[in-house]
């Protein structure tokens, strides 16, 4: 007897699930399809980014990048080429790399600069500081634009140095709260920060 193994085809209508999912992203659904591929994959992103950056706030940065990087390539899935989990897991590899990257050489605020822009400002000729003020306005400019919510968790997770569940009982919230809000005052500050840019 041919075809495929009930194992084969529950897989398959996974992959066809999550395909649906991110399209739905896609089409500007943010929302509960965000969250529900979020829940699905968090934990094997968090285990790739201890093994590859052995650092368990780092781990958690990966996470959101991830995610963050998942909506901004949502249009551009194609179900045909693969699965949504192929393509998350890829880009959480390529991410982990850029963020042990930027960890190694990088000062606390271009960090999250970068961490949540496309990438640094363009080369405008000026020195090192010059470039470093820009930075900073840029990041200010944007965080201003964020809930007074938003910026405080964002402050601890990067200024402070602060975890997560760090923060979750510093300021006595869910866990699951906290991690919605910093995935969404990232994303929030990565379009703030490019619309400043191309602005």
């Amino acid at each position: 007897m041919t075809g495929k193994t009930p194992t084969d085809a529950s897989r398959a209508a996974e992959a066809a699930h999550e395909a649906r999912l991110l399209q739905q992203v896609a089409a500007g659904d943010r929302g509960a399809p965000l969250e529900e591929l979020y829940d699905r994959y968090e934990r094997r992103i968090w285990a790739v980014g201890l093994r590859r950056l052995r650092d368990r706030g780092a781990a958690e940065d990966l996470v959101q990048e991830s995610f963050v990087r998942l909506w901004r390539a949502a249009p551009r899935f194609d179900p045909d080429r693969g699965t949504v989990g192929a393509l998350l897991m890829t880009i959480a590899y390529r991410a982990a790399s850029d963020l042990g990257r930027k960890r190694a050489g990088e000062t606390t605020v271009v960090s999250l600069d970068v961490d949540v822009a496309d990438g640094p400002a363009e080369p405008h000729g000026g020195t090192e500081e010059e470039d470093q003020l820009l930075v900073r306005d840029e990041l200010q400019t944007a965080l201003a634009t964020l809930s007074e919510e938003q910026r405080e968790i964002l402050r601890l997770h990067f200024q402070e140095d602060l975890t997560q569940a760090e923060i979750a009982s510093r300021l006595d919230l869910p866990l699951g709260t906290v991690k919605s809000r910093v995935f969404y005052g990232l994303r929030h500050l990565r379009a703030a920060l490019s619309e400043h840019r191309d602005g």
